[in-house]
């Protein structure tokens, strides 16, 4: 069960998740690099945000109702470190703190580290077994490496853009820190496995980590298909170009319900739970390829049956049908949902501003070592003189 606001979790740095022995110096800023150490973090690593003295991570400047949400929630069980790097006292803490690190995550510009005299091969030299990350908008090699690149830019040029919304609308951008977001987790999965190489082998390598690969992966099957087919896929709103039915339709009463029929014995079923078993000898219906042809027509009739009933009574008739439908809820819903409270999604935990706060429970969960909450998001340079002490006494 997740945590009423009466009763919010408390942080225990004592606390030891299953990566407790690993050391992050975190440099970036923003989502992806944030995302990234976010989940390094929930599982126990060391992750210490350098940040720039007095100003921080842009990432605390989003702010709702004035309060800096994205830096609490994705903040969580790190420590800040407030250094000046353009000073020469900074950067040889820097090179310090590195020293005793076993990963760096930066995201300047490509060829930052370098002006900075911690070219990778200056690192390496200094740390063999270090594991860099360098998160950039379109990688650190190609015609487009020296450009800037925000997650905007690679959401339109990824074809995320052009794949989403609705065909008469213009492209639409996600509502949310996409590319960024996915480039993080990717980011996450690229330092166990070069952690795990620097284990065997006692080597470091770079990890390159452009914003642009990791979402253009969850669409690359449309590469193929634009090549077999010889045109790019059109958006078409909640439908699939693939598979029918799929679609959200409007209830009696105001709310939405999304239904899949994406196999073939399950759209037969949503049609012998509509009263309509005739659909499916119907030749227009009888297959997915038919289906995916015919679906403006097949989406009026589902349409039609799910506007004449209420959100709830489509949900308990398919449901009780078995089949794969569900409620479009919106946050709102969810803070309170029966499905987020018995699966414990949304944790309250405590808050040195508000009380108490709702977030994301640590994913994925590990049956034998999971993450947890040890210190919630520090302030600018919080832990500055704590680090420099730990510091000295390693020599």
């Amino acid at each position: 069960m997740s945590q009423s606001a009466a009763t919010p979790l408390r942080f225990d740095p004592n606390q030891q998740g299953p990566l407790h022995d690993i050391r992050v110096v975190d440099l970036s800023r923003l989502v992806a690099g944030n995302m990234l150490t976010a989940y390094l973090a929930d599982f126990g690593a060391d992750v210490i945000k350098v940040e720039r003295p007095g100003a921080g991570d842009d990432l605390r400047n989003w702010r709702e109702a004035g309060q800096a949400i994205y830096w609490k929630v994705y903040g969580r069980n790190k420590r800040s470190m407030a250094l000046d790097l353009r000073s020469e006292e900074g950067l040889a803490s820097l090179r310090k703190l590195i020293a005793h690190s076993q990963v760096l995550v930066e995201n300047f510009v490509p060829g930052g580290l370098e002006k900075m005299g911690l070219a990778p091969e200056q690192l390496h030299a200094l740390n063999p077994a270090l594991v860099i990350v360098r998160i950039s908008g379109w990688g650190q090699t190609g015609p487009y490496s020296h450009k800037p690149g925000f997650g905007t830019l690679v959401e339109a040029m990824s074809g995320f853009a052009h794949l989403n919304g609705f065909p008469d609308k213009p492209p639409a951008l996600p509502p949310l820190a996409l590319a960024d977001m996915i480039a993080g987790t990717y980011g996450a999965a690229g330092v166990l496995t070069a952690l795990r190489v620097a284990e065997r082998s006692g080597q470091g390598q770079v990890v390159d980590l452009s914003l642009f690969e990791p979402i253009f992966s969850f669409i690359a099957s449309e590469a193929a298909k634009t090549r077999l087919t010889g045109e790019a896929t059109m958006r078409a709103g909640n439908q699939a170009t693939h598979t029918a039915p799929r679609n959200v339709y409007a209830c009696s009463d105001g709310g939405f319900v999304a239904l899949s029929g994406s196999m073939q014995s399950m759209a037969m079923r949503i049609f012998e739970t509509m009263g309509r078993p005739e659909l499916k000898d119907d030749e227009r219906f009888a297959t997915n390829d038919r289906r995916v042809a015919n679906r403006e027509a097949l989406d009026a009739l589902i349409g039609a049956f799910i506007a004449a009933r209420s959100t709830e009574e489509n949900l308990a008739l398919f449901e009780a049908a078995g089949v794969t439908v569900g409620p479009v809820c919106s946050m709102a819903d969810l803070l309170d949902h029966p499905y987020t409270r018995g699966r414990g999604v949304i944790v309250e935990v405590e808050d040195r501003d508000l009380g108490s706060l709702p977030m994301h429970a640590v994913v994925p969960r590990l049956s034998a070592s999971p993450g947890g909450f040890r210190r919630p998001a520090p302030a600018v340079g919080e832990h500055t003189a704590q680090i420099l002490e730990e510091l000295a006494r390693l020599g």
